[in-house]
């Protein structure tokens, strides 16, 4: 026999490194053994496993008739409680006719509102055989004097009663006084209340020239025109053409007072520094 070197033991080493054997194998065949023994039972014989895949055949099957049975069974159960749901709400309507007519009857046996009348009952005595018979005495009726007052209360309303309306006339004139007198303090009121003014605003488009008139003086010329009911607002210098600027001007009149044609004619008396006159927008406030 061949004397075994270290060298040649690690050379067997690196060549089963390279080698595809397995090591492990007695393992994962446990594992294996041990995973069908869980889904099918222990394998003991060919009998035995014969036995096990006729159950695994058949387990499918059972399964599914054990299913359809509790189907069944839930369908039963379900129409059982239905009748019940049934049973209960006959039951209910019942109890609640049954309430109806008894508050309907007990409504009907209760008193009505209005007071009871008491029925006073003369008290017996039980008298001895020797004892002389005694009358039972019934209040007497109330005095006349009582009633006097009504009476003569009753006979001053009568005296009360106008007939010929008398009353009625000068409670009727003293109406009309107050009315007449209410109306004419409305009127009063009502002319001293001014009344509207009707306004418009006029937007002027006002065109010197040339480009050598002065613009300042132009406008200097248009608002000293003074009327009453005429206000004059702002003012800009709106370029036209070819150096040429025109004056946009705006004021406000009143209608009673004031008039376009009027201001047209004021504003172009102006002959050295106004050319023409136009209305840019007229809108009334």
């Amino acid at each position: 026999m061949e004397p075994f070197f270290p060298s040649d033991r690690k050379m067997a080493a690196e060549f089963l490194m390279h080698e595809k054997i397995w090591f492990d194998k007695f393992k994962y065949d446990d594992a294996e053994k041990r995973y069908y023994e869980q889904m099918n039972g222990p394998v003991a014989s060919p009998s035995c496993q014969q036995s096990a895949s006729t159950t695994s055949s058949a387990g499918p099957a059972g399964d599914q008739n054990e299913l359809l049975t509790r189907i069944a069974n839930l369908e039963v159960e379900n129409q059982n409680l239905r009748s019940v749901v049934v049973d209960l709400q006959l039951a209910i309507s019942k109890l609640e006719t049954r309430l109806n007519t008894l508050e309907k009857s007990s409504t009907s046996h209760h008193p009505s509102a209005t007071p009871p009348t008491q029925h006073v009952t003369p008290m017996k005595k039980v008298e001895s055989p020797a004892a002389p018979p005694k009358k039972v005495e019934l209040p007497s009726a109330p005095p006349a004097k009582k009633v006097e007052p009504s009476e003569a209360d009753d006979e001053d309303e009568d005296d009360d009663i106008d007939l010929f309306g008398s009353g009625d006339e000068e409670e009727d004139q003293e109406a009309a006084k107050v009315r007449e007198e209410r109306l004419r303090q409305y009127a009063e009121k009502k002319s001293k209340k001014p009344g509207l003014i009707a306004k418009s605003s006029i937007l002027l488009d006002v065109k010197p020239w040339d480009d050598e008139t002065d613009m300042a003086k132009m406008e200097e010329c248009v608002r000293s025109i003074q009327m009453d009911g005429l206000v004059w607002g702002a003012s800009k210098l709106v370029p036209v053409g070819y150096g040429i600027k025109k004056l946009q001007i705006q004021c406000v009149v009143e209608d009673d007072k004031v008039g376009t044609d009027i201001l047209e004619e004021e504003i172009t008396k102006f002959e050295d520094y106004v050319q023409s006159v136009d209305i840019a927008a007229f809108n009334k406030i």
